[in-house]
């Protein structure tokens, strides 16, 4: 197998730029096209329905895609149709009556809930791993990408007045640096998305000076980023007393933004922190207004919040949250499982004037860093896995320089992958690390149920 990453980390400067504007174009041809400002203008017409027409408007789409889930797609025709053998004659049209779907029941077989009219050679497929720590491969129509990219712009984006067309930087978990560089520039820019991308794993007190000097050559309009390493880097500018231009706004993602890193954030760069809510699955979303309300996105998915025993939860207590995609017909999520828990959302009126629900608290999706023995911390290590045959993993430091990793494997794993695993940590936390590759029956949870997907035993 070609290591592109090796070979990425190898090239010039200019050579990594070229490479990453190239992928830039190819994901701006996916995720943009003529139908976007229509799109655009839709959705935020959207925002301003009132409760009837948003009813009427959930009714109509949420029989399309059960219908074409139950008649179209592999998986849930097969369901039905062993229900019908046994004499079940319960009615697909009602959500109540599907199962609830499971990341495992995906991953199994993530082709079999493709629908028969799809190709997926003209599909973007995407991996997401979440809380479970695990990949999942996702695919989506061009058609599917692009109407996500528009709710983007619209209620996170436009929201806060700036666009896709603005600079912007991108503080996230792709190794765009080798870990062993000890120089700048530790960016690369990205001419197709107008963006620079920030590496999360250098930044540290020695190299926060040449962080901030970038950023004000870039000026950048907003920024998207993990709070955590956010809140690293803010902290970081702040203690060195260095000066950084001001965007207009920082928006979230991948993980919760708790209030303290809002505030060593907002005090750093000098502009509003907000939260926005989402996953690969493209099954469920929300952001914040300009008043710091998150609002739940009513075309994304059908909320369901449940008790631990699958039983509905009707009270205003946290569970477990299902969600039924709306915008991906031709991979639906049918009462998914999210691996987060949360509470029901509600329709109090927001101040900003949106017809929005607000989106009910958030628990979950919060694990824990990694240090390295020179001191850099680490938020973001899912990628180590994509691609290979496991059920789950997770990563436990067990000190500066030792990292165990446990694998629920599956058919298919070999000595090869186990060498893969080791080889994609050291290149992300160094090449001292000694890393050990547990094979294992099952994760233990936590004794409230939870999988965690990085533990580290540092005080």
């Amino acid at each position: 197998m070609v290591d592109k990453i090796s070979i990425y980390h190898k090239l010039p400067y200019h050579l990594k730029v070229v490479s990453a504007s190239v992928w830039g174009f190819y994901l701006r041809w996916w995720r943009y096209g003529t139908q976007t400002e229509r799109l655009i203008e839709e959705i935020l017409e959207r925002d301003t329905w009132n409760a009837e027409k948003w009813a009427s408007w959930h009714e109509e789409r949420l029989a399309y895609i059960l219908n074409r889930a139950a008649t179209q797609v592999p998986y849930y025709r097969k369901y039905w149709s062993k229900l019908r053998q046994k004499g079940d004659r319960s009615s697909y049209e009602i959500l109540a009556n599907w199962p609830v779907l499971m990341k495992e029941n995906i991953r199994q077989n993530p082709k079999s809930f493709i629908a028969d009219d799809c190709n997926t050679r003209y599909m973007f497929e995407d991996h997401t791993g979440g809380t479970t720590g695990t990949p999942l491969n996702i695919y989506q129509s061009k058609e599917t990408v692009q109407l996500w990219y528009a709710m983007y712009e619209a209620r996170i984006r436009r929201w806060h007045q700036v666009s896709i067309k603005d600079r912007w930087i991108i503080l996230g978990g792709q190794m765009i640096v080798s870990p062993e560089k000890k120089t700048p520039p530790f960016w690369v820019k990205n001419y197709g998305l107008n963006q620079l991308y920030l590496s999360t794993f250098h930044i540290s007190k020695e190299t926060v000076k040449q962080y901030v000097d970038i950023i004000n050559k870039v000026n950048p309009t907003h920024w998207v980023v993990y709070p955590s390493s956010a809140a690293h880097l803010a902290q970081l500018i702040l203690d060195q007393q260095l000066k950084v231009c001001s965007p207009k706004v920082i928006f979230t993602n991948a993980e919760p933004l708790w209030d303290n890193q809002r505030e060593i954030i907002s005090e750093a760069f000098g502009c509003p922190v907000i939260q926005t809510y989402g996953m690969g699955e493209i099954a469920l979303a929300a952001s914040e207004c300009q008043e710091g309300n998150m609002h739940y996105w009513p075309d994304s998915g059908v909320v369901e919040i449940i008790h631990d025993d699958e039983t509905k939860n009707d009270e205003d207590e946290a569970g477990q949250i299902l969600a039924t995609g709306l915008i991906n017909p031709d991979m639906p999520l049918i009462r998914y499982k999210l691996g987060d828990r949360g509470r029901k959302s509600n329709n109090l009126k927001c101040q900003c004037q949106r017809n929005l629900p607000y989106m009910g608290d958030i628990e979950g999706r919060d694990s824990d860093l990694i240090i390295t023995a020179d001191g850099k911390k680490i938020f973001w290590l899912n990628p180590i896995f994509y691609g290979l045959p496991i059920q789950e993993a997770q990563i436990i430091q067990e000190t500066l320089n030792q990292i165990r990793i446990k694998v629920v494997p599956v058919v298919g794993f070999g000595t090869n992958n186990e060498q893969e695993i080791i080889q994609r940590v050291k290149q992300r936390l160094g090449a001292d690390v000694a890393v050990v590759v547990d094979l294992i029956s099952e994760i233990p949870r936590t004794k409230a149920g939870k999988f965690k997907a990085v533990i580290s035993h540092l005080k």
